[in-house]
């Protein structure tokens, strides 16, 4: 199948209207011609922790969220993308409670990486680990097996407690690669047609390395999972938050990559009113990409836009963010902090609210997302203007929260009432129907304060003006009889 290029959604499977058929219902009634390129649910499967990102099973929907039936009639509209996380499963899972309970002797125990698969005599080396990309102080947990009492050390890339909730896989093993081609199975036979590899840049541990994204051998793994993705006609969508080299690389290989350099290039923008840098990377992108303003994580910083922007001039920008009501995450490990201190991994905010919560500013950062080339994804809060979720940080501690809030269906139909929402729906209804968007792409010649971008199709053409000093956007296009026409953003 081929990835149709219009605007995609990304949800929650509860966050618009608290379920899978309530999430079904919205889209018929309120988006039935918004998201002809799909809806994004992130992870919908029963999990132990970080929003359904510890799976304990993919083959189960949540109950409370819904069931395979869900979506399959979500995806006889919309081809829908879920998300595999390649790199772990959930310390709950059936496969890694039997390990607990056996050891060695599970018949699960070779899905996961034990340290004696790293370190010949299973003792860690603190050397090595100095070395690595670290997301948590140890990249492993401790666990004592209940019919021996012996300790196990097992790798754990993620997690806040100790010993972590996520679980490593080992990808070399024939059992992991059994597993996820029958989870790749059952996607195909539920209508899910594209899959993202969450966490994919930490599958390979290799000792003398960072453990990130190491080739050659990375590609020898998504080159299999592409093979088999391929014959069941799914699409792939790595997720590599990395150096953006790397993800030239990825696109290099022929795949999917995310563009996690254009949301900070657009805030960049619209804060400092200066087009320059925004220019100089639209020009020199692939155009082979998934873009994207907000996400349920944050706005990329580091390592993602590591070489192409000043760390002074980036903590200008942070504390601009801050003080509109932004929380940080930062970079754990210092060998990838900058050598001034500067550690900023992501700007954790609704889009809507780190613009000041100013509806031309908000249109004019979607009318670049959606002209620059690759396949728009809005994420539900963004949809609906949502502001700072500030209470909900408060309530859990997760800053994350900032930007996860859920929405019932009497808050949907009342954010629709919001000008920047329905101003946000004509645009998203130009970008799904204006056939120049297949051709070809320019770069227009503008003052600094100014941003000029071009699509082209034979007669077609539609030319997007943007004023950064009033944020005043408009779009002009020709008609197929030849009219041309504009439309005010």
């Amino acid at each position: 199948m081929a990835v149709h290029n219009q605007v995609q959604l990304i949800t929650y499977p509860d966050s618009l209207g608290g379920s899978l058929q309530t999430l079904k219902k919205v889209l018929d009634e309120h988006f039935h011609d918004i998201f002809k390129g799909g809806i994004h649910i992130l992870p919908p499967f029963p999990s132990s922790g970080d929003r359904g990102f510890a799976p304990l099973t993919y083959f189960e929907i949540e109950p409370a969220f819904g069931s395979w039936e869900d979506i399959k009639a979500i995806g006889a509209k919309h081809d829908v993308l879920l998300d595999v996380m390649v790199n772990h499963i959930s310390r709950q899972s059936a496969y890694f409670q039997d390990f607990l309970k056996q050891g060695r002797r599970s018949p699960y125990a070779d899905l996961f990486l034990t340290l004696d698969k790293i370190w010949e005599d299973g003792q860690p080396v603190q050397a090595d680990i100095d070395k690595m990309f670290l997301r948590r102080p140890l990249p492993y947990s401790t666990f004592t097996i209940e019919e021996t009492g012996e300790e196990e050390k097992v790798w754990t890339t993620f997690g806040k407690t100790d010993p972590s909730e996520q679980i490593d896989l080992d990808v070399h093993s024939d059992q992991v690669k059994r597993l996820l081609t029958e989870i790749f199975e059952n996607f195909r036979n539920n209508n899910v047609k594209i899959v993202r590899l969450d966490a994919v840049g930490y599958i390979i541990k290799k000792l003398g390395t960072s453990c990130f994204f190491v080739e050659p051998e990375i590609y020898g793994f998504l080159d299999w999972i592409k093979e088999l993705a391929d014959s069941l006609d799914i699409e792939l969508l790595p997720e590599v938050h990395a150096h953006y080299s790397i993800q030239y690389k990825l696109a290099e290989h022929g795949f999917w990559i995310y563009d996690f350099i254009l949301p900070y290039r657009i805030l960049d923008t619209l804060v400092n009113k200066n087009a320059e840098a925004l220019r100089e990377y639209l020009i020199t992108r692939p155009a082979k990409q998934f873009t994207m303003l907000d996400c349920h994580d944050g706005i990329p910083v580091k390592p993602d836009l590591d070489g192409l922007i000043d760390t002074k001039a980036a903590r200008k920008l942070v504390d601009t963010c801050l003080e509109r009501g932004s929380n940080l995450s930062l970079i754990v490990s210092d060998e990838h902090k900058d050598a001034d201190g500067f550690d900023v991994h992501q700007i954790r905010c609704s889009y809507y609210s780190v613009l000041n919560s100013d509806d031309d500013a908000y249109l004019a950062a979607r009318a670049i997302q959606f002209f620059a080339p690759g396949i728009p994804q809005v994420y539900y809060v963004g949809l609906l203007a949502g502001e700072n979720d500030e209470e909900g940080v408060r309530r859990t501690g997760e800053g994350r929260e900032i930007n996860r809030q859920n929405f019932s269906v009497g808050e949907i139909e009342q954010a629709l009432g919001k000008s920047a929402v329905q101003r946000l729906l004509a645009l998203i209804r130009f970008r799904n129907e204006y056939d120049a968007f297949n051709g070809d792409f320019r770069v227009l010649e503008s003052a600094s304060h100014e941003v000029w971008l071009e699509w082209t199709k034979g007669e077609l053409r539609c030319t997007l003006q943007l004023d950064l000093s009033t944020n005043r956007t408009v779009i002009d296009y020709v008609e197929a009889d030849g009219t041309t026409v504009q439309f005010v953003v």
